[in-house]
């Protein structure tokens, strides 16, 4: 991996998430996206379901020496509008999205926030938090950006909901829901919908990991496994250590 890889004067915008911290987008992230494409598809047999996180399709592991660039990227130019002082793990995958509605598991049907970084979860006790970054490297806006979540229930009721996600069958859990199998695109009676940031080819969005969020599959059956056709994205995670306010007001929002 070449240290020319990412835009050296990225123009920076915030999507106001109200309530939250800001999503932040940036356009013609990578100098030569082409290259990202055509080293997913030479690694396509390397892409695997990985069933102890709940994405939705098959993920590959990018080399450490990209991990350490993007989470220079991030250290210099996002960290700062997060809240940041010190950046303490970060990991990157490629991942696409490809499971039918039909057979999306329980968990997979709702939003979710981002603790983990491989086996470290955040402590938000000790002023630590999680960023996250979603690279779109597909050209057909219709496989879907990334919608952001608030409860509309109590947290006791939330954290009921993620445990019958983990419990019913797919049946029951419909009934729970009130609706048929599906990826989460729109408000229903347990999370409000208060941002989308639509996909566009060689956008980057970094955003607090402690939002709820999905990806916004409006059309899925547009999806593949193919990565030169697919939902092909690059996604990074960043743990880190707050500033002391922000640490404050993180732990007590």
């Amino acid at each position: 991996m070449t240290t020319k890889m990412f835009n050296p004067r990225p123009l920076i915008r915030s999507i106001s998430l109200p309530g939250f911290k800001p999503c932040v987008v940036i356009d013609d992230f990578l100098l030569d996206p082409e290259k990202m494409l055509a080293f997913a598809a030479a690694r396509r047999a390397a892409f695997a379901v990985d069933a102890g996180n709940y994405f939705p399709g098959p993920e590959v592991a990018m080399p450490s020496d990209f991990t350490a660039l993007l989470s220079e990227f991030f250290t210099l130019h996002i960290r700062p509008l997060l809240g940041g002082r010190r950046t303490l793990q970060a990991t990157s995958r490629l991942s696409m999205v490809t499971k039918p509605p039909g057979t999306l598991q329980p968990l997979q049907r709702i939003c979710h926030s981002d603790t983990m970084v491989g086996t470290r979860r955040v402590d938000s006790q000790a002023g630590e938090a999680m960023a996250a970054s979603v690279l779109y490297l597909f050209r057909d806006p219709d496989l879907g950006g990334t919608s952001f979540y608030k409860p509309r229930r109590p947290p006791e009721e939330i954290a009921a909901l993620n445990w019958e996600a983990r419990a019913l069958t797919g049946e029951a859990f419909s009934r729970l829901l009130g609706g048929p199998p599906g990826y989460l695109t729109s408000s229903n009676g347990y999370f409000e919908q208060i941002g989308t940031v639509p996909a566009a080819y060689n956008r980057a969005i970094f955003y607090d990991g402690a939002i709820l969020h999905s990806g916004q599959i409006d059309r899925p059956e547009r999806l593949s496994n193919d990565p030169e056709e697919g939902r092909l994205t690059l996604n990074g995670f960043f743990l880190h250590r707050l500033t002391a306010s922000e640490a404050a007001r993180h732990l007590f929002r």
